[in-house]
């Protein structure tokens, strides 16, 4: 008989950012190993790396680069190694964010700017539908599910192109007043703008197919 493969490791990184308890219980329920972590060997050692995100763009900016976590965001990138960003763990990926008159810099994995979105009501909180591109590994048999969404912020423009179609990246769409980048999977850096730990079984399902992807 052939024994299982051994469970992935995954680091959270704990920089002071809320709602980390709830990643790690999704992550270990999808079937990984683990860790919430600070400890730089720890999570450049790590199969894959989850940065969560709750609060203002600038404050966790700040928070994140307390413990240096945009060097090791970067070293971990430059090595092709997975990182997926949830929530603000997404809108810091940009270039820049402007959150109550309060232009930060982010991390500058991608083009563009988060901004608050033109709607009628906000935050965007609750459930909502995306628009998966084909070929979607995040999304895989999860397309036409509905995910939760808490934010007042996004990113509205997609302008990074990949050399060729194979690093083409893969971004999902959502609307609320105006669409939206949902989602982005770019090489060994993923992202989403809901929280899939909060998203049911849905969520779990697209943590499971994010692990399987390493």
């Amino acid at each position: 008989m052939t024994a299982a493969a051994p469970a992935k490791r995954v680091a959270v990184l704990d920089y002071g950012s809320g709602n980390v308890h709830s990643a790690v219980k999704a992550l270990a329920k999808a079937g990984a190993e683990v860790e919430l972590t600070r400890d730089p060997a720890a999570v450049l050692a790590a199969d894959g790396l989850l940065v969560p995100g709750v609060g203002a763009f600038d404050a966790v900016m700040a928070q994140l680069r307390a413990v240096r976590g945009d060097e090791l965001i970067d070293r971990r990138l430059a090595g092709g190694r997975p990182v997926l960003g949830i929530c603000v763990g997404e809108q810091i990926m940009f270039e820049r964010g402007i959150e109550r008159g309060i232009e930060t810099e982010g991390l500058g994995q991608w083009p563009g700017t988060v901004r608050e979105l033109s709607a009628d009501v906000l935050p965007h909180m609750g459930w909502n539908t995306v628009e998966a591109p084909e070929g979607s590994v995040l999304f895989d048999g999860i397309a036409d599910e509905r995910f939760y969404f808490v934010h007042s912020n996004a990113a509205v423009d997609w302008t990074l192109e990949g050399r060729n179609e194979a690093t083409r990246p893969l971004v999902t769409w959502a609307d609320h007043g105006e669409r939206f980048v949902a989602a982005v999977e770019n090489g060994p850096l993923s992202a989403t703008q809901f929280h899939p730990e909060k998203s049911g079984e849905a969520g779990i399902q697209l943590l499971r197919n994010w692990i399987a992807s390493f």
